[in-house]
């Protein structure tokens, strides 16, 4: 026989992914798939590739990679590319219904070729394109603008004289070199994804998460626009001086600088709301205006100077002026090393500046490292060449009088004797008021046209404002938007088409103009600056944890950084704000923790994927290992409890009571057996996010774990050996009581019992819950029941649904709206009592979990009553001993009571009770039948009583109906009922008839009763090793 060719009448170029052109205006746009495709294998569009799989039985529904699948938002003029979901691919088309396609978009969803007419018209006008910027004019221009500032123009030639040339190099290389690390981190973290509006806060909160990204980002907004205040303050004051050399003035000098301060920052904040195209004009005005200043001082140092510039110590480039420079002359109370370093390293900041505004860049991801590191990199040499030439040129001290020559006294010692002046005199006196340690316009004595110095100082200090009036409501914006604080969501609102705070701009000038009326800025600059370094030393800190926790998402293009030169900069950065002033960076620290305890108290409900969760789950995966190598002991042992509550919110009372002995003590891990066949629905119900959600609103600290079985008991056992990691793993297994048993199917009764035995099996501890008005909440009606936990009979025995069972089409659980249903284990309880049977030694467990409920406050004010079983004329004796061994324990039970009047017969009608319970389950004996046919029925029906199982289990019969009447005399009032819970021997006790033990056991009781058995291992000791 011949067999067929797989090749014959096959070509696989037939069943490539269509990759047809949607047509837009009229013009194909390249690349992009055609969705039309994915539903062609369920035969709504004919196609060769549908044609194909009825041929050959191959699929064309898998696509090749494309930006459409992992992008977050859609691309005009085109339709959206969707990834198949696996269902489509897995599903069989034939069995199964097809699913909706899942579409994530944030702009709406897209109705594809079948679009309205209006929704074709609209896609005819080419949305208006905000204004993007490149890395040049984006980024480097306005670090650089940002970076330099009066300090360059006022302060370092000054540094210069007290430091020298030596020293201020180490100053300077050293501020860049922290500047430069927080660079390269900034880098880092620019190029690890997409990277959106917000500037530094993004950065932050993006990694470290919002605590502390929310808390950063409030800060950083503020400081900028004190900032504003502050840049602004020093153009008036400048302003104002310039008036008083001319005789000018308004009122006076403080009104004065508020005056013309309040009409500049007006004119600034014109410039900022129309919008950013205009500011980045003005700030390529104010970069020429500073270039030209550069370049006119660089002329000034060249061209010969004149007797007057010489009587003020300007004698152009002399080797021995640079040497006599090069070694520190300190002076004054600042006079040192850290003094100077904290007046320059301001100048040295700045550097957010381009990515502040990161919602504004073509390509932030290439713009921030390459316009920050080159605005970092020239800035630097800028003041390197300033403090060489300004060294060379000029002498520390000098009169400014012309009559001061070197003819007028021979005895002359100082630097400038040598080119014919003797400022000896001066000096001396300390009267010298020229000169690099003397006169702070020094730069404007050098220049080759003062002026322009001057303009160089408007230049640097309303650049620096405007940038900074820019940055502040950007950064705002994007805090507002994410809602991590309340009050602050109206200044979020964007308007035009580049999404312009408006409403963050007005508040931002607010601020400034407050602080302008103030005009003495000089307790709050050092603020500014340790809020500005604390944004730093979080950027590098950010960087070397993303790095340091080894997550895959860390992945970022520029490779430039390391995480141990990122802690460094933390550090140094930490040392630089004390340095500056400590009380400053106290509270800069202060405000940070506060606004940190607020978003944790808070928990915000945003996720980002921080560095934070991946360091947590790190933390908790080595842990979880060291306990491998940590033995278990008796002292350490815990009660970690898989609570079988289906939907945890289906019984609400059986979490609580668990929480109340498990939280922040031990594990707690709720159990959903959804009884169906595997699918994808069946799955998502098993595993939804809504449980835990609901569990967190209920401020229950517990996991979830979801199975899908063919029935309940086979998924209670996968539950019961597979869940847990490790040694934190479940020991306790809690349930609630079965109540309809005797109505239910025998099998239903039979599986119950079958869930304790293999506990028992497994080495568990078993407990289990009775409440007179049951653990569950109120049924719900018939429109809200899931059929997938309402499918078999068993499901809902131990595991039912509720209405918070309810699942959309994501799988997620709707919690929100829903008042959290109220138990008795959530009140505090009145001075009642915690009544404990502990008729027998089962490890302890019975006495442990009372203890550990009344450890928390709601329970503290009960008293625990403990009853031992015991002869009447020893009744003494055996209280003593039992309250001597509890002592022994430490549980601080003293009220033991001993029960001779267990051992009696219960009274009769009890009994005749229990028969009537059990008759249902019982073998008819009145049908004639051999003993062979009657084990093989028992064998079939493993829940059948015969007469001989109800001989043999007489007397532990007996025993339960008379407890049961015992607590109803004893522990009608108390709060809660422990009793010991009995165990039946598995193939001499049948399920029906272990269930009616514990039935009657517990029935007609009016506290909530806790029957407890251990797995017969030590859970308690009296020793300390």
């Amino acid at each position: 026989m011949e067999l067929p060719v797989f090749s014959d009448g096959v070509h696989l170029a037939a069943y490539r992914p269509s990759l047809t052109l949607p047509v837009t205006n009229g013009k194909q746009t390249p690349g992009v798939f055609d969705e039309s495709g994915y539903y062609q294998c369920y035969g709504e569009r004919s196609s060769v590739a549908s044609k194909g799989s009825i041929q050959t039985g191959y699929e064309t529904l898998d696509a090749p990679p494309h930006y459409d699948f992992y992008a977050n938002t859609e691309v005009w003029g085109r339709q959206r590319r969707f990834r198949p979901s696996l269902f489509q691919l897995h599903a069989n088309f034939e069995n199964d219904t097809k699913p909706p396609m899942y579409e994530e978009t944030t702009g709406g969803q897209m109705e594809g070729r079948n679009s309205s007419e209006e929704d074709e018209q609209e896609q005819k006008e080419t949305p208006p394109e905000p204004t993007r910027f490149g890395w040049i004019q984006g980024v480097m221009i306005r670090c650089m603008l940002n970076i330099w500032g009066v300090i360059l123009y006022l302060r370092l030639p000054w540094i210069t004289a007290q430091a020298g040339v030596g020293l201020t190099w180490v100053i300077i290389l050293l501020s860049s070199c922290i500047t430069g690390i927080t660079g390269l981190s900034t880098s880092a973290i620019a190029t690890n994804g997409k990277v959106k509006g917000g500037g530094t806060y993004f950065l932050i909160s993006r990694s470290l998460g919002p605590e502390l990204g929310g808390s950063i980002g409030l800060i950083f907004a503020f400081a900028n626009a004190v900032a504003v205040a502050m840049h602004t303050v020093g153009f008036a004051e400048t302003v104002v001086d310039l008036m008083k050399e001319h005789g000018a003035s308004i009122v006076d000098r403080t009104n004065d600088i508020r005056i013309i301060g309040i009409i500049t920052v007006t004119c600034l904040l014109g410039i900022s709301m129309a919008g950013m195209a205009w500011e980045s004009k003005a700030q390529v005005l104010f970069f020429l205006v500073i270039m030209v200043s550069f370049a006119s001082y660089i002329v000034g140092t060249i061209i010969p100077a004149s007797p007057g510039k010489q009587a003020k110590g300007f004698f152009n480039y002399k080797a021995d002026i640079f040497t006599t420079n090069f070694v520190p002359d300190w002076r004054g109370q600042e006079g040192s090393f850290f003094g100077m370093f904290s007046i320059f390293f301001p100048s040295a900041t700045g550097i957010l500046a381009g990515a502040n505004i990161s919602g504004d860049l073509k390509n932030p991801a290439v713009a921030i490292p390459k316009g920050t590191l080159t605005a970092i990199f020239w800035t630097t040499i800028s003041y390197l060449i300033i403090t060489a030439t300004i060294a060379s040129c000029v002498v520390r001290d000098a009169s400014g009088l012309l009559n001061d020559t070197l003819a007028s006294n021979k005895n002359c010692v100082g630097i400038a004797c040598q080119y014919g002046w003797n400022f000896d005199e001066c000096i001396r006196n300390n009267t010298c008021i020229y000169g690099i340690s003397n006169y702070y316009q020094s730069m404007s004595l050098v220049s080759a046209f003062a002026p322009l110095i001057t303009a160089g100082i408007f230049g640097a200090t309303l650049s620096s404002a405007l940038a900074c009036l820019v940055s502040a409501p950007k950064v705002f914006q994007c805090l507002c938007k994410d809602k991590l604080y309340p009050l602050i969501g109206f200044f979020g609102k964007g308007y035009g088409k580049n999404d312009e705070p408006l409403r963050s701009y007005l508040l931002a000038y607010i601020i400034a103009v407050c602080f302008i009326l103030i005009a003495e800025l000089n307790t709050i600059a050092p603020i500014i600056s340790n809020f500005f370094l604390c944004s730093y030393s979080l950027i590098n800190f950010s960087c070397f944890h993303a790095s340091i926790t080894n997550s895959p998402g860390w992945r970022p293009s520029f490779r430039f950084y390391s995480k141990w030169l990122s802690l460094l900069g933390t550090a140094c950065c930490v040392v630089i704000m004390f340095l500056l002033n400590w009380w400053a960076a106290l509270i800069a620290f202060g405000i940070v923790f506060l606004l940190l305890g607020y978003t944790l108290y808070k928990k915000p409900d945003v996720n980002w994927g921080s560095s934070v969760q991946a360091s947590s789950y790190n933390i908790a995966l080595s842990q979880c290992v060291g306990l491998n190598h940590v033995e278990d002991h008796v002292k350490n042992y815990r009660p970690q409890c898989l609570v079988l509550t289906g939907p945890p919110c289906s019984r609400p009372a059986l979490v609580d009571l668990v929480s109340c002995f498990t939280k922040s003590l031990s594990l707690m891990m709720c159990g959903n057996v959804i009884t169906a066949d595997p699918s994808t629905s069946a799955v998502d119900n098993a595993s939804s996010d809504g449980h835990v959600a609901w569990l967190n609103q209920r401020k229950v600290k517990s996991f979830y774990r979801g199975v899908v079985a063919a029935e309940l008991r086979a998924g209670v056992n996968m539950l019961l050996q597979g869940a847990g990691l490790g040694r934190i793993k479940p020991n306790v297994l809690l349930m609630g009581f079965k109540k309809d048993w005797s109505s239910d199917t025998p099998q239903a009764a039979h599986n119950y019992i079958g869930i304790l035995h293999d506990a028992f099996d497994l080495q568990y501890s078993v407990c289990v819950l009775r409440m007179r008005e049951g653990p569950d909440v109120p049924h719900p009606s018939e429109s809200h029941v899931n059929p997938v936990f309402d499918a078999v009979p068993e499901s809902i025995n131990t595991i039912s649904t509720s209405p918070c069972a309810q699942t959309s089409s994501t799988s997620s659980i709707s919690i929100e709206g829903k008042p959290q249903p109220s138990t008795v284990f959530q009140k505090k309880q009145e001075k009642k009592t915690i009544d404990v049977y502990w008729l027998s030694d089962d490890g302890g467990l019975t006495l442990l979990l009372p203890y550990l409920l009344t450890r928390r406050k709601r329970w503290a004010a009960c008293k625990v009553r403990v009853f031992v079983g015991g002869d009447s004329d020893q009744k003494d004796k055996q209280r003593e001993e039992v309250l001597a061994l509890i002592k022994k324990f430490r549980l601080g039970f003293h009220d033991v009571e001993v029960l001779p009047d267990i051992y009696k017969n219960p009274q009769s009608r009890n009994i005749h009770l229990f028969e009537n319970m059990v008759s249902r389950f019982r073998l008819n004996t009145e049908l004639k039948q051999d003993s062979d046919s009657a084990t093989h029925k028992q064998q079939e029906q493993p829940w059948i009583i015969t007469d001989e199982d109800i001989e043999r289990n007489n007397a532990k019969s007996l025993r339960q109906i008379r407890l049961n009447e015992v607590v109803q005399d004893y522990s009608s009032e108390a709060a809660l009922i422990v009793i010991t819970m009995p165990v039946g021997r598995r193939g001499v006790c049948p399920s029906t008839l272990y269930l009616a033990w514990l039935d009657f056991l517990s029935h007609d009781l009016r506290p909530p009763v806790l029957l407890v058995r251990g797995n017969q291992e030590n859970v308690l000791t009296f020793y300390c090793q």
